[in-house]
Order: C-alpha cells, then structure tokens, then sequence
C-alpha cells in the first residue's frame, strides 16, 4: 500500500517571512496606550525569566557549565510568556525591521514603536525588581540567592563597552531566532520547545539582553546599596541596546528579508 507523505507540522521559511511582516505592521501600527502597556508587560515577564535564572544557578554543585544550562533554561521562562501570553518587547521586535525594508513601515513608525516598548519594558522591569527587593525574595537560601544577584551585576558592569556591544549582537541573534521559529510551530507546546533552545543558549553563553539587564541590574543594586544608579545602568544599556538592534534587526530580519522578501527573490525561493 503506498502511504502519502505527510507534511511537515511546521510553516516553512518563506511563509514565516510573510507573518513576520504582516505582525511587524500591526506592531507599528498599534496605539500608544496598548502599546505601553504590553511593553510594561513584557518587562515584567522577562524579569520573572531572569528571576528563575537567578535562584536556579544558587548554590549549584553541578559545575559551571550544566548551571549555566539550567539557568538558560529557566530564564526561557519569560520569553514563553512574551510569546504566548502575548506582550511588546523590545528585542523581538527588532524583526519589524523586515516591514520596514519593505516599505511598508516608515522609519517614523518603527522608531516610535522601539521608543515606547522600550519604555515600557523598562517601568515593568524595574518595578518589577523593586517588588522582589521588598519582598525578601533575595533573602531565600539563608540569603544566598541576594548573594547571587549582585555577583550577577558585578560581572555584568565589569565587562567593556565593546564586550557588552558584540555580546548584544550575539544575544538578539538567538532572541530573534527563537521569535521567528515560534512562528513556525503550530500549537502552544511546539512553541515552547522551539523557544528554548536559542534562549537557554544565549543565558548560558552569557550574551547580553537589554530586558534582562533592565531587571537584573537594579535588582542586585536595590540588594547591595538599597539604590539605582542610574549612570552605571545607562552604562550598559546603551551598548547592549545597540547590539541588541544590530544582531536581531540587521542580521536576522534583514538577511531574512533579502533572502524571501526583497521583490527580485521571490523566484529563487520558489
């Protein structure tokens, strides 16, 4: 008996180029107040990502690189959030670059929606951060995992400027990637498996996210000195948030979009 070949449970590449675009539109298109909100929203999700990150590697025995492995797989947490509990945030949405190539987002569009997302993540991570602050969360583990949050922003504001700007390409890369392969995944489980591998990967690797470190940063401060400060976090944001656009904007939805969306490739993908 001959048995038909059955598809594959995913959507192939180009379609996906499609979808992205389609979405980048709508990002760009929707109001303020959603806008905020939702990135308030995914703000906070990444920092209870990066809170499981955070108590997962405490007291870990089982040598650096299977808890880092861990950790990554924690922190995948918030991306599973942002995804299908559906929020704004700011490096996923690097992938509106692909809108704009094609014309159909003004560069006016894109800057306004990476404004107010990244606004957004940034009130819901620090409120965030200070909500565990208050709430003795820190103090789990005899006080071992507030030791774990400040060794965390002590690496973070020992690297360079040119260390925290190549580890934020790097980092929104795999970000990137992890979005646009959760649009080729059918049903929420086949999300979540495609999410984490790029995600427990970037955490393990010790890339650079600027979400992350909107939360990680102030939280391990507020732990050790009961304060933010401002100038040492902008210190790394702002390197981090470059790399970030250039690793998820220039070489994921830019390459994507030369390859399935520039007019002259339509033929060659077909």
């Amino acid at each position: 008996m001959d048995i038909e070949p059955q598809p594959l449970q995913v959507i192939a590449p180009d379609k996906i180029a499609q979808l992205v675009e389609a979405v980048g539109i709508r990002k760009a298109g929707l109001g303020i107040l959603p806008t905020l909100t939702l990135g308030v929203l995914a703000g906070a999700f990444i920092a209870f990502g990066a809170m499981a990150y955070t108590v997962a590697i405490t007291g870990s025995e089982l040598g650096f690189g299977p808890t880092r492995l861990i950790g990554g797989v924690a922190f995948s947490l918030g991306l599973i959030l942002v995804i299908i509990g559906g929020a704004e945030l700011f490096t996923g949405n690097s992938l509106i670059v692909m809108a704009w190539a094609s014309g159909r987002v003004g560069t006016g569009a894109i800057l306004r929606n990476w404004a107010i997302v990244y606004v957004g993540n940034l009130i819901g991570a620090i409120a965030t951060a200070i909500f565990v602050h208050v709430s003795g969360v820190l103090t789990l583990g005899d006080g071992s995992v507030g030791v774990t949050a400040e060794n965390i922003v002590m690496a973070k504001l020992g690297i360079s400027p040119l260390q925290a700007f190549t580890r934020g390409i790097l980092c929104n890369i795999l970000v990137c990637l992890a979005v646009w392969m959760s649009f080729a995944a059918r049903s929420v489980a086949g999300k979540v498996v495609v999410i984490v591998p790029p995600i427990a990967a970037f955490v393990m690797l010790g890339f650079e996210h600027s979400v992350a470190n909107m939360y990680l940063i102030p939280v391990g401060m507020l732990h050790k000195t009961g304060m933010i400060d401002a100038g040492m976090l902008l210190a790394n944001l702002v390197p981090v948030t470059a790399g970030n656009i250039i690793g998820g904007g220039g070489l994921v939805a830019l390459v994507y979009w030369l390859v399935y969306l520039r007019p002259s490739s339509h033929d060659m993908t077909r």
